[in-house]
C-alpha cells in the first residue's frame, strides 16, 4: 500500500492513495488553513468509519441478512497535549433492513471490531474504543 502527500501552500495538502484517488487535506484557519478539506486527524476517523462500515455490510450480506442501510456516527476525544492522540472513540451504528435481526447486527459489529477492521484494532491500541447500535425498521 502506498500514498503520496504533496504540500500545496499554506496548510493545504493533496493526498493521493495508491489506488489513484485524491483528497485535499487542510489545516484549521487559525493555523493557516483555508478549510478546503478535512483535517488529517478527521481523515483517520473517516477511515475508521469506512473500514468498519464496509465490514458490517459485507458480513451481513455474506450471511444473507437483508441489510439496506448502514451509517456510523463517530465521536472522539483527543489528549490535551501533543501529540494529541485519540484517547476515546465511540462508534454509533445505524443499521436497517427489512426483517434484519438485532443479533446479526451485533455479531457483525463485534466481528468488525475484534477481527476484521484493521483501523479499529490499530486505533484501539491507543484509544478506548466503544460502540453501540440501533436497528432502524424500514
Amino acid at each position: 500500500m502506498r500514498a503520496t502527500v504533496k504540500w500545496k501552500g499554506e496548510a493545504t495538502f493533496e493526498a493521493t492513495a495508491g489506488s489513484g484517488h485524491t483528497v485535499i487535506l487542510d489545516g484549521p484557519p487559525d493555523a493557516g488553513g483555508r478549510n478546503l478539506g478535512p483535517r488529517p486527524m478527521e481523515m483517520l476517523l473517516l477511515g475508521l468509519g469506512g473500514c468498519t462500515a464496509f465490514d458490517v455490510v459485507y458480513i451481513l450480506k455474506k450471511g444473507r441478512h437483508p441489510v439496506s442501510h448502514c451509517e456510523v456516527e463517530i465521536e472522539a476525544e483527543r489528549a490535551e497535549t501533543p501529540p494529541k492522540v485519540f484517547t476515546k472513540i465511540h462508534l454509533h451504528y445505524k443499521v436497517s433492513g427489512q426483517g434484519l435481526q438485532e443479533a446479526a447486527v451485533k455479531r457483525a459489529i463485534e466481528l468488525s471490531a475484534t477481527k476484521y477492521c484493521s483501523a479499529s484494532i490499530m486505533l484501539g491500541k491507543s484509544a478506548d474504543l466503544t460502540h453501540d447500535f440501533e436497528l432502524i425498521e424500514v
